[in-house]
């Protein structure tokens, strides 16, 4: 039980590392942000840059996609323009991934004293750089205990019967995925997690990769919960959110062993063909709608205008 509650410990630290991170980014490098996205968004590959920019700059898709959502309760921003800034969030969020997949460990206490040094000076950017090393540092310490706690946690009787079942059918790995990304609201986190039990051997890549594809349909949660109540233009940003992960994981489910191998073409590490799949899948997906944005948000508003109020 001891190792449970350490490993929730880690699962906060993560994501306490992940809002300090985006404070400091945003803080260096945001403060325009929300004037930019509603000027570059008149065509759907603007969009789709400014997402993916944004994304990576943030290091949140979610974080993105609300702030994409109150821009379109706002006015600033009507629902066809939101279609490419919400394919870019799916690229950008995969750096994430691969940036986890570094092994950082020998600098996790320097980087949070310099952090903390760095926090104590007058000027705004060395402030924010401070917050962000803290951040990064967090993440990795947070990583550090996944991979330590796998093991003994893998042990326990509940989560072997929890590993069988996600090992033995694609549909348990699917719900394990999407379930904890819902509960968290951070695909990071999740993925960080398998990423840490593949490491230790406990999980199998491909598995990895299902709860990888189900954390892409876990974390539209987040922008689902912030259109609610802001209007018919920002729930249908929302369910554009919604469709574009269930479709792209959907078609990629058959071929999930042919992303494994293409993943495993680039590197030997196993913790690294997670972060590559992640990049493979979101590209390939995003990619193939943008050419058919406006179409996309023809559908969208097709499926969804006549079942809701005005």
């Amino acid at each position: 039980m001891y190792e449970l509650f350490l490993f929730g410990f880690y699962i906060a630290m993560f994501l306490a590392g992940m809002s300090v991170l985006r404070i400091g980014l945003f803080n260096m490098s945001g403060a325009a942000l929300k004037t930019f996205l509603s000027k570059v968004t008149d065509k759907p590959w603007k969009g789709f840059i400014a997402g993916t920019i944004f994304t990576g700059i943030l290091q949140s898709s979610s974080a993105v996609m609300v702030m994409t959502v109150g821009l379109v309760s706002a006015g600033s921003l009507t629902f066809p323009q939101t279609i490419g800034i919400i394919l870019g969030t799916n690229i950008g969020s995969t750096l994430t991934a691969e940036f986890m997949s570094f092994t950082l460990d020998r600098w996790i206490i320097p980087g949070v004293i310099c952090g903390a040094l760095l926090c104590f000076m007058p000027k705004v950017l060395p402030r924010s750089l401070g917050m962000t090393l803290i951040g990064i540092s967090a993440i990795f310490a947070a990583m550090g205990g996944f991979k330590t706690l796998s093991t003994p946690i893998a042990a326990y009787p509940a989560i072997q019967t929890l590993i069988s079942y996600i090992e033995g059918q694609m549909s348990y790995a699917l719900l394990a995925g999407i379930a904890l990304t819902a509960l968290i609201h951070s695909s990071s986190v999740t993925i960080g997690i398998a990423m840490s039990f593949l490491m230790n051997g406990e999980l199998s890549v491909s598995s990895a990769i299902i709860i990888m594809l189900g954390s892409n349909i876990g974390t539209c949660i987040t922008g689902y919960m912030a259109s609610i109540g802001s209007g018919r233009q920002a729930a249908f940003t929302a369910y554009a959110h919604i469709w574009l992960n269930v479709l792209g994981v959907a078609a990629f489910l058959p071929f999930v062993d042919l992303l494994e191998r293409t993943a495993a073409f680039f590197t030997e590490n196993e913790a690294t063909q997670l972060a590559h799949a992640s990049v493979i899948f979101n590209i390939l997906t995003s990619l193939a709608v943008l050419p058919f944005a406006r179409q996309f948000s023809t559908y969208i508003l097709w499926v969804h205008r006549a079942n809701m109020k005005k």
